[in-house]
């Protein structure tokens, strides 16, 4: 018996890395799965429909069940068709994983509409299309009678939520979103037996991030923290009937599974009903002790790549990200 025996389950961004893992990972433990895909570049250009049937045709071969759909999620009719996908292919719909993302990495300057549109297209607007028509579906099952438990798992990053990196203003803004919907999203639909949590990864090696500099090589044996299956079981988790977990944004890195808490209050002042002047407040403000922003993204690279920038200080922050602002740019020529 499987933990997800008897659950249909819609999974966007299925053809490749986490969510293919995912996809797999769900098949093994029982579940009836769409590997959603339109095949696209990592940028979100072009389109291929074989990456979507390859996942679905190799699960089907390996006993499990599946069907492809290359709906674009960042369309509002494609979002319904590929949540009606599940329900006309397999007869309902019990778990929705939004992981479809596309990235476009530019520093703010370089970054033009389309490219800030494109990326927060496929993952904040996909994860809010493809949501809303499931909930409907869920909502108008809830009205007829049906008492099922229903799972939306939605995935952030550790870009948008812990050290949104330069270069990815709409990538990180996105991904920022998709928590704060998961927080709405638990909240509004709890009323109809749908669980709403969002699972962010966390140094996973995909084709988005396979030339990070630092980025482990696979492990030919043992354990292997940055392979997409290590984000799998706590998304299936999720998913289960048995899960009462909602309203929770999960971070997930290796084997480490932690909770993330918002934006958390820190240090504050106050004049009780005074108006602050600007003088006043030049002279208050610098003891709360701020974080500064460079040394905050040091700290992060340094535990996630070994890297040393912290030694270096604000100036060496600066650096490595104005070369990598420079890079970028140079790439998009």
């Amino acid at each position: 018996m499987g933990h997800l025996d008897g659950r249909i389950a819609l999974i966007t961004g299925a053809g490749r890395g986490i969510g293919e893992a995912v996809a797999r990972y769900f098949a093994a433990e029982g579940a009836r799965v769409v590997v959603n895909d339109l095949g696209v570049d990592i940028d979100g250009t072009g389109a291929d429909a074989s990456v979507a049937e390859t996942v679905a045709a190799s699960i089907r071969a390996d006993g499990g069940a599946a069907i492809a759909n290359t709906d674009d999620v960042a369309d509002w009719d494609g979002a319904r068709r590929a949540v009606a996908s599940a329900v006309d292919g397999f007869g309902d719909l019990h778990v929705v994983v939004n992981n479809a993302a596309t990235e476009r990495n530019l520093g703010l300057v370089d970054m033009t509409e389309a490219d800030f549109d494109s990326v927060v297209g496929v993952s904040l607007k996909g994860t809010f299309a493809v949501s809303h028509w499931a909930a409907r579906f869920w909502r108008e099952r809830f009205e007829a009678g049906e008492r099922v438990d229903r799972s939306l798992v939605n995935t952030a990053s550790g870009s948008g939520l812990l050290n949104p990196l330069p270069t990815q203003t709409n990538y990180a803004a996105a991904k920022a979103g998709v928590a704060a919907m998961t927080l709405i999203h638990a909240l509004e639909l709890g009323r109809y037996g749908v669980r709403v949590n969002c699972s962010s990864p966390s140094m996973v090696r995909t084709r988005l991030t396979e030339n990070v500099a630092g980025m482990p090589q696979p492990r030919a044996e043992g354990f292997d923290p940055t392979a997409p299956v290590t984000s799998a079981p706590l998304v299936a988790y999720l998913a289960t009937a048995e899960c009462g977990l909602t309203g929770q944004v999960l971070s997930m890195r290796g084997s480490t599974v932690l909770v993330n808490r918002n934006w958390s209050k820190g240090p504050h002042l106050s004049k009780g009903e005074e108006l602050w002047t600007v003088d006043e407040l030049a002279a208050a403000l610098p003891d709360l002790s701020p974080d500064d922003p460079f040394q905050t993204l040091a700290a992060a690279l340094d535990g996630a790549l070994g890297s040393r920038l912290g030694e270096e200080g604000r100036a060496g922050v600066r650096r490595m990200v104005d070369a990598a602002l420079d890079a970028a740019a140079a790439g998009r020529g």
